[in-house]
């Protein structure tokens, strides 16, 4: 059966053939976090062709934001991170499957959304505990998924890596993930991005008056961006290789 996809898919289906972005018009992808990481990575899997997304997050644009997030402008201040990008996507890819869901990612919350079944994951959540009970309900669930590690306090882009989470290193988030997987006899299972270059202590203060979080980190605009083509291009290229 001969399939036509839109023109502006052209270049990619040049590159990958016309099977292998069948493949990606076929998938499903989810992102959890659509903050500097996580609004990056949807764009690239967008863009790539992947025919359906859920995308999740209960934040607003902030004016911190602007010197990383991909939503972040003047015009977009104090709106719902889902619906600036829902706004964004359907205007790269009119024809997109798209659900959005805003709410901050809680256990319970969890636990409806991983009720069906994605071809693959991403999870660019930045609170520790409700981001270990997501990456635990997904291998629970044995969902294909990447895992966004910490890109606040870095500078280098050369050493962002990709790896399976016990091959991480350097990477003060991905201890915590590891330490708490060992405590439940899980040595590997999923890939993560991360940096093992050190983070400045100085980069850092403890904060109180804001819901979800206990600390800020400086950060700089390339990282996240990076971070975030990076857990796009896993889920592009393991999806087309059939992983």
């Amino acid at each position: 059966m001969e399939i036509n996809f839109d023109p502006w898919m052209s270049r990619t289906e040049l590159l990958l053939g016309t099977e292998k972005l069948a493949i990606l018009n076929r998938s499903h992808v989810l992102v959890a976090g659509l903050s500097g990481v996580g609004a990056y990575a949807a764009e690239q899997i967008c863009r790539a062709g992947v025919g359906e997304m859920t995308i999740v997050d209960g934040d607003i644009v902030t004016e911190t934001n602007k010197n990383r997030q991909l939503l972040a402008l003047d015009s977009t201040l104090g709106q719902s991170k889902t619906e600036v990008i829902k706004q964004r996507l359907l205007d790269i890819n009119p024809q997109l499957k798209l659900k959005t869901i805003d709410i901050y990612l809680k256990n319970e919350k969890i636990d409806d959304l991983l009720s069906q079944n994605y071809n693959y994951v991403v999870d660019a959540i930045d609170t520790l505990s409700p981001k270990f009970f997501f990456i635990m309900k997904c291998l629970e669930k044995n969902l294909p998924l990447v895992s966004s590690m910490g890109a606040g306090g870095k500078l280098d882009p050369m050493q962002i890596k990709v790896s399976d989470i016990y091959e991480s290193h350097g990477c003060r988030l991905a201890l915590h993930i590891r330490k708490r997987l060992r405590k439940r006899n899980i040595l590997s299972g999923f890939k993560v991005v991360f940096s093992p270059e050190a983070v400045d202590k100085e980069s850092l203060e403890l904060i109180t008056d804001v819901e979800h979080k206990r600390s800020n980190i400086g950060t700089i605009a390339y990282m996240p961006a990076l971070f975030g083509c990076l857990c796009a291009s896993v889920v592009i290229r393991d999806l087309i290789s059939g992983k």
